[in-house]
């Protein structure tokens, strides 16, 4: 036990230097800046080569080789970057995996060294080594929820300016200048793509491949089909703008009739860990067994995976597409 907690004592402190070195290694932003100014000033060639270095730093995984040598050679990394770019963060995957190991790893020291327990110790170090995942996946689901709000609004001033007389990409030009973020920061970053040379078509799949959700899918294949046969563009947003309201108002109403079976699922869901910090104030021998006792310990696995399918299912029943 004793060379356990010294092996675990070493990799914390490991993890917590590299996530030092992480938040205050490398260069800043005002020597970012002030080196593509003397990029700027010394001629186009060691501009280009600025400009290529920058790319190059942007697809890295981590600010540490080590990790991102390891990062790399898995294909869950490329996912977990489009995730946290789907959330806006400008943080790399290393840095969250270092926070949520050594979060991971300062919950399980904790936990052994105060009640002893190894389960309770494991569990607890798992479920807090997702907690920056879990950071990510609420700011992507907010802003995914932002995104899709705006988006009758980015349809009507984009079928506005096409009856004004603009072209399609100044009306992405528009999209980005007129409205608020994360609506206008997406639609720059197709408008600068095509802008820079990659066809449109390309441009607006990749639009539907950085956001997922069914409204931009539905407004980029009503896009591609009037460029392939023509028609009133001006009309057809319009008719998609109506059916992305109307598809929000029924979702609304869905919404209101499933109130009753959300709040269900949230009192079963919360009742079995609410009566278990009950018993704890009241008759905190009678629940300290489960946590000792080997059989109770057992026990305790069965149920919290219970709960979690129990929870997973639940959520699924009153959770319906429109």
């Amino acid at each position: 036990m004793t060379l356990l907690l010294a092996a675990l004592v070493f990799l914390i402190v490991i993890l917590i230097c590299a996530g030092v070195f992480t938040l205050v290694g490398g260069p800043k932003q005002g020597e970012i800046i002030r080196g593509r100014l003397e990029a700027i000033e010394k001629g186009g060639a060691f501009a280009k080569e600025a400009l290529n270095l920058n790319v190059l730093r942007d697809e890295l995984m981590s600010g540490i080789p080590a990790v991102n040598k390891v990062l790399v050679r898995w294909s869950w990394a490329a996912r977990l970057r489009r995730f946290i770019e789907q959330a806006g963060m400008q943080v790399r995957p290393g840095r969250i995996v270092l926070f949520g190991a050594v979060i991971g790893l300062v919950t399980f020291e904790v936990v052994e060294t105060k009640y002893g327990i190894f389960f309770l110790a494991m569990a607890s170090g798992v479920t807090a080594a997702f907690l920056p995942l879990i950071y990510v996946a609420i700011k992507r689901a907010r802003r995914l929820a932002a995104l899709e709000k705006q988006l009758p609004e980015v349809i009507d001033l984009l079928a506005r300016s096409v009856r004004a007389g603009h072209s399609f990409a100044s009306g992405l030009e528009i999209i980005s200048t007129e409205l608020p973020d994360p609506a206008a920061a997406e639609f720059r970053i197709t408008f600068d793509e095509q802008r820079l040379g990659l066809p449109l078509r390309d441009a607006l799949i990749g639009l539907s491949e950085r956001i997922p959700l069914v409204d931009i899918r539905l407004l980029v294949i009503a896009l591609l089909v009037q460029k392939e046969t023509g028609g009133n563009l001006a009309e057809v947003l319009d008719k998609l703008a109506h059916v992305i309201r109307e598809r929000f108002r029924i979702a609304g109403e869905v919404r209101i009739r499933t109130a009753q079976g959300r709040l269900t699922a949230a009192v079963l869901i919360a009742l079995p860990l609410f009566t278990m910090l009950v018993l704890r104030v009241i008759a905190p021998d009678y629940i300290t067994t489960l946590f000792v006792d080997r059989i109770g310990q057992v026990l305790l696995i069965i149920a919290g995976v219970m709960q979690i399918l129990g929870s997973v299912v639940i959520w699924k029943i009153v959770q319906i597409k429109v």
